[in-house]
C-alpha cells in the first residue's frame, strides 16, 4: 500500500547506548511506500502531522518520568500513539506486576519499596532471599541495579540512595538467569513473531549487551507462548509491539517483565521480522485512514 505520510519514529536524546535496529525497520517500511521521521521524543514538532507516532527507542525517557508522560498524554490527544498512552501509563512503573498476581500469573517474588520509605534496610531482615537484586522500579538497561547478599551493608546503603529518588523493587537473584539467562518474546500485533535468549558474560548476571551479554536463536515451546500471552491479554488496551522476558526457576517458567514502552525487539536476530513489525504498523495506519 502506497502512503504520502510519514510516521514518527521517537528515539531518545540521551542514550546508552546506539540503537542497532531502528534502521531495519525504516527501510522495511520504506519497502511498503511508508515515509519515516527519526526525532527525539522532546523535539519541538507538530505531533499531530504525523499519523502515526511510534515509541521505538526513547531510552532516557525514565530519567524524566513526569515528562516524558505528560508528552505522551499530550501526543495521545492529537494523533495515534503506539503503543497507547494506557499503556504506557500502565507499565511504566512496577505495580503493573500486582495485575499479573491478581489473574494468578507466575513472576519473579519482588518487594516493592515506596519513594522515602525509611525502612528499607529494616524490611530486608524479614525476607528469606539470600541473594538479592536491588533496582529503581522506572528504569532500563539494568541502570542503577545492584545484586548482592540480603545482609550486606552496600545493599543496604543502595536502597537508600535510590528511595530518596524514587520506589525501589527487591527481588531473590535467580541462578538461572546466569546459567540459562532470560528468554524473550517479541510479539507484533497480538501475534508472536520471534523469540531469543540472552546470556551474560561469565561471572556476571546482567544480559544486556552493554555489560557484555549475547544474544542466541531461540524456538520457544509452547509453554513459553502461552505464558507470554495471556500476560500480554491484561495490558489495558491492544499493543502493537511487545517484549516478554521470561525466566526458568526450579522448573518453573516465571516473567520478569513486560516490555510495552520502548524495547529493543532484536530485529537483526530473526528473518522477517523488521517486515513483520512494518506489517503491524501498516495495519495502524490503514485504521488512522
Amino acid at each position: 500500500m502506497e502512503h504520502s505520510c510519514r510516521i514518527a519514529l521517537v528515539t531518545g536524546a540521551r542514550m546508552p547506548k546506539p540503537d542497532p535496529e531502528t534502521h531495519l525497520l525504516v527501510a522495511a517500511l520504506a519497502g511498503r511506500g511508508i515515509a519515516t521521521q527519526v526525532t527525539t521524543w522532546d523535539a519541538d514538532l507538530d505531533w499531530a502531522a504525523f499519523p502515526l507516532v511510534l515509541l521505538r527507542s526513547p531510552w532516557d525517557y525514565f530519567e524524566r518520568l513526569n515528562e516524558f508522560l505528560a508528552w505522551a498524554k499530550g501526543v495521545a490527544a492529537q494523533t495515534r500513539l503506539l503503543n497507547p498512552y494506557p499503556v504506557i501509563d500502565w507499565k511504566c512503573h512496577m505495580r503493573y506486576l500486582k495485575v499479573l498476581a491478581d489473574n494468578g500469573l507466575p513472576f519473579v517474588p519482588t518487594l516493592g519499596l515506596d519513594h522515602g520509605c525509611t525502612a528499607g534496610a529494616a524490611r530486608l531482615a524479614g525476607l528469606s532471599w539470600e541473594q538479592l537484586v536491588i533496582k529503581p522500579a522506572v528504569s532500563i538497561g539494568a541502570i542503577n541495579t545492584l545484586r548482592g547478599a540480603r545482609s550486606d551493608r552496600a545493599g543496604r546503603a543502595h536502597i537508600d540512595t535510590l528511595l530518596a529518588s524514587g520506589d525501589v523493587m527487591v527481588q531473590p537473584f535467580l541462578p538461572g538467569i546466569a546459567s540459562e539467562g532470560e528468554i524473550s518474546l517479541i510479539f507484533f500485533g497480538g501475534e508472536f513473531s520471534h523469540a531469543i535468549r540472552k546470556l551474560p558474560r561469565p561471572g556476571d548476571y546482567r544480559v544486556q549487551d552493554m555489560y557484555g551479554g549475547t544474544v542466541h536463536a531461540h524456538i520457544p515451546t509452547g509453554e513459553e507462548i502461552g505464558l507470554a500471552t495471556r500476560a500480554l491479554s491484561l495490558t489495558p488496551l491492544p499493543t502493537t509491539y511487545a517484549r516478554v522476558d521470561l525466566v526458568r526457576h526450579e522448573d518453573q517458567l516465571l516473567i520478569m517483565e513486560l516490555e510495552l514502552i520502548e524495547p529493543e525487539l532484536f530485529l537483526p536476530a530473526a528473518p522477517g521480522a523488521a517486515s513483520r513489525y512494518a506489517a503491524a504498523l501498516d495495519a495502524q495506519l490503514a485504521v488512522c485512514s
